[in-house]
């Protein structure tokens, strides 16, 4: 078993010269701090594998905080208050943040495709939601944005139309296995779960179905304060996680063990699995500005943001690193 050490050592030995001229013609970052949350969700596993990037970026003092509470709940004030410095996190979640008035800033796409929306023979089609019983883990979370501006997207008012079903993942599955909720939003490792189960079926994809598959749903998002004292550090954070997302697309057997050696999941083999379907390296071609434009307008139409799409992106996005990292990091 390859230990954490050679593991890490091993993938950055391969991208740690990748541009290098680049890298050493930058002055140092501003702090050798760096504060991230531990993270606790396969789909951002570029976060947890830059680990040694970031070191090689100039970050030797990197501190990983346990988050409290419900993980988006959770991260959503810590990214905030500048309890830690940078996120990958579902764009809709930071959007909200953004509407609400917090100070983060939108900074590089990641990768799209996140959730999967499964349902019971009753359910075919998301328009088939409608008076239907559907289960997420609380209102307000990923899972119930994302159905909402599904929901809204075909017309359904998902405030009336939808009976919401609070309840965990675990008991979501036995739930949905036993014909008891009409369907659910499932967010890996779950997918690959019920699908080696062969619990329901799988309604929308968000990985390969469109619209959902053309927008990047998870991005980097950093505390508004800390992007504008360290703009140096703010862009090589963004390369070391790019990088990774990279190691992700082109290693995800080495990233796999790392996840499950961490604790994100106990499952290797749907960690591999999550691994090889979610697009990484698709950072390199979609634009980030349309994809905060899509994302909030889903959003408002669902009613859960007030603000329009140029407010956001005008308030909230700084794609100065991005645009020069696509250039220098193009292969």
């Amino acid at each position: 078993m390859i230990s954490r050490g050679g593991f890490l050592g091993g993938l950055a030995a391969g991208l740690l010269g990748h541009r290098a001229s680049h890298v050493a013609a930058e002055p140092a970052p501003e702090t050798n701090r760096l504060r991230l949350q531990q993270i606790a969700a396969i789909c951002t596993a570029p976060q947890l594998v830059a680990e040694d990037l970031l070191r090689a970026e100039g970050f030797s003092d990197l501190e990983y905080l346990k988050m409290q509470g419900a993980p988006t709940t959770a991260l959503a004030k810590a990214l905030a208050s500048g309890q830690v410095d940078f996120a990958v996190n579902y764009t809709t979640n930071t959007i909200r943040q953004i509407d609400a008035g917090d100070p983060i800033t939108l900074l590089a796409g990641v990768h799209v495709g996140c959730y999967e929306l499964f349902g019971t023979e009753r359910v075919r089609t998301v328009r088939d939601l409608r008076g239907r019983k559907v289960a997420v883990p609380e209102i307000g979370v990923g899972h119930h944005t994302f159905v909402s501006m599904m929901a809204a997207y075909v017309g359904l008012d998902p405030g009336k139309d939808i009976e919401w079903i609070i309840q965990p993942a675990a008991e979501s599955k036995r739930l949905l296995a036993e014909g008891k909720v009409d369907a659910l939003m499932a967010f890996p490792p779950d997918p690959q779960e019920l699908r080696a189960k062969k619990i329901g079926h799988v309604i929308v994809n968000s990985a390969i179905d469109r619209p959902w598959s053309q927008y990047l749903c998870c991005m980097i998002g950093g505390n508004k304060e800390f992007v504008r004292k360290h703009p140096v550090a703010t862009k090589r954070v963004v390369r070391a996680i790019l990088k990774a997302a990279s190691v992700c697309a082109t290693e995800p057997e080495r990233a796999a063990r790392l996840l499950v050696e961490r604790g994100v999941t106990p499952s290797y083999e749907y960690a591999l699995q999550t691994l090889k379907e979610l697009p990484y390296n698709s950072w390199r071609e979609l634009d980030a500005t349309d994809a905060v434009r899509f994302w909030s307008l889903r959003l408002h139409e669902a009613g859960l943001i007030k603000s329009g799409p140029n407010k956001i992106i005008a308030q909230g996005t700084d794609w100065r690193f991005f645009n020069e990292l696509k250039k220098e990091l193009k292969a």
